[in-house]
């Protein structure tokens, strides 16, 4: 079969009756939705064109802002109250929000200018055809992945929202703990797990007498409810692990901690560690101020006596309690390990000096308890303070909030639903 084609005088081609200006260059993506023009009149087109584009804008413009505003819905209703208070930690970051724009643009009007294009004759056949409501949404992906990116990077701005100080007044009493961290803390004190608090995780093996110690000062720890405590460490020289506070919680996580590694364990300077914890009493508003020395031998370094740093604790009202960890009898030292791995020990002698402790209890008004096991121990140290006078003390508590999960929540949730939409619902084509 064969079409006839003539050529009149203007030029002007025919194929099969159509006029040859009846051809067109049209995005195939605006089939559906394009009002059929005569074929005689292109000047309409570009009119046509402008005002639908115009239309089309404002109705994005407009459905952005109503998901946006559905999007922060959630947060806003979630924390009423804090986020016209809120502050921002990485408020740099909402420098991102610049891209918001480029990536609404890219994913809505934008798209136009990126789809190929084919010639056809005419749009009379497609003009007739059913629109579906797919085309009418076909800039909704586009709409929520810029509403998501807003989300995202007002989330990493990190807004946080710092609740007022709550100040009550408690009654307790300021502790300071002194452990002995010397090398003679290796030797073992084993114990009857009954006689061991049962909420604190024990270690496996043999327990040494830091084992223990740090077993029992845990278990003192969680039994206190209104008493600031802190903990000085000693070996050859003194080091505050933490100040008298409250946050017990961090508290018991550094005592757990220790280990005989950490310091120099040569020598044993009980007076400098007496004398750190009395200058961190000093400034104490306590009427109550406590020092509980735990150590298991004698004092043989140091600047400062014990017996003038006993003075020093009785200046600034400060009661001082010794706890001493052994009889100083011989006792067994782990001593590295056999072929098989397993722990060998030895017999050493480490002296102690109850005698020096006693003394300095009885001079800051206190007392001396000798602990050669676990039991021991702790009955010492919890009947330290069922006798002591509390004081009143005001205490401020602050607390804060992070508030990016509530933005990246409907954030995310914005990402998955444009994947699903390109994905499924309204995908296109070419």
């Amino acid at each position: 079969m064969s079409e006839n084609v003539t050529r009149p005088k203007g030029g002007q081609s025919k194929l099969g009756g159509a006029p040859a200006s009846a051809w067109a260059r049209v995005a195939p993506r605006s089939l559906p939705g394009s009002p059929a023009q005569p074929l005689g009149s292109p000047q309409a087109q570009p009119t046509a064109q402008t005002g639908s584009r115009v239309l089309r804008f404002v109705l994005v413009l407009g459905a952005t802002i109503a998901i946006t505003a559905l999007a922060l819905l959630y947060p806003w209703l979630s924390r009423r109250g804090l986020w016209l208070d809120a502050q921002w930690r990485n408020g740099w970051l909402a420098l991102g929000l610049l891209v918001v724009p480029v990536v609404w643009w890219w994913g809505t009007m934008g798209q136009d200018s990126r789809r190929p294009r084919l010639r056809v004759g005419t749009l009379r056949a497609l003009a007739a055809g059913p629109r579906g409501i797919r085309t009418k949404l076909r800039d909704l992906p586009g709409i929520l992945r810029a509403v998501a990116v807003t989300l995202l990077v007002l989330a990493m701005a990190r807004p946080v929202s710092v609740l007022s100080d709550q100040s009550s007044d408690e009654r307790g009493i300021d502790i300071v703990l002194v452990m002995d961290l010397s090398g003679s803390m290796r030797a073992v004190l084993d114990a009857d797990p009954r006689d061991l608090p049962w909420q604190v995780e024990k270690p496996t093996g043999r327990l040494t007498r830091l084992d223990t110690a740090k077993i029992v000062v845990q278990d003192f720890i969680s039994r206190r409810r209104t008493d600031r405590i802190g903990v000085v460490v000693f070996g050859k020289q003194p080091y505050i692990l933490s100040p008298p506070t409250l946050d017990y919680q961090l508290l018991t996580q550094l005592v757990s901690k220790m280990s005989l590694q950490v310091i120099d364990g040569s020598a044993t300077a009980i007076g400098d560690a007496v004398g750190t914890a009395v200058a961190r009493l000093r400034r104490s508003d306590a009427l109550s101020k406590v020092i509980i020395l735990i150590t298991d031998g004698d004092s043989n370094a140091g600047q400062v006596s014990p017996e003038y740093a006993a003075e020093l604790a009785t200046g600034v009202g400060a009661k001082c309690y010794t706890i001493q960890i052994g009889s100083g009898d011989e006792v067994e030292v782990q001593d590295g390990v056999d072929l098989f791995g397993n722990p060998r020990y030895v017999r050493h002698r480490f002296p102690v000096n109850p005698k020096l402790l006693e003394h300095m209890a009885k001079t800051t008004g206190g007392q001396a308890y000798i602990a050669t096991d676990a039991k021991a121990l702790a009955q010492s140290m919890h009947s330290v303070l069922d006798q002591l006078e509390k004081t009143r003390f005001e205490a401020s508590i602050a607390s804060f909030e992070d508030l990016f999960p509530l933005l990246l929540i409907p954030g995310v949730f914005l990402v998955g639903l444009d994947a699903l939409l390109r994905a499924w619902l309204l995908r296109r084509f070419p």
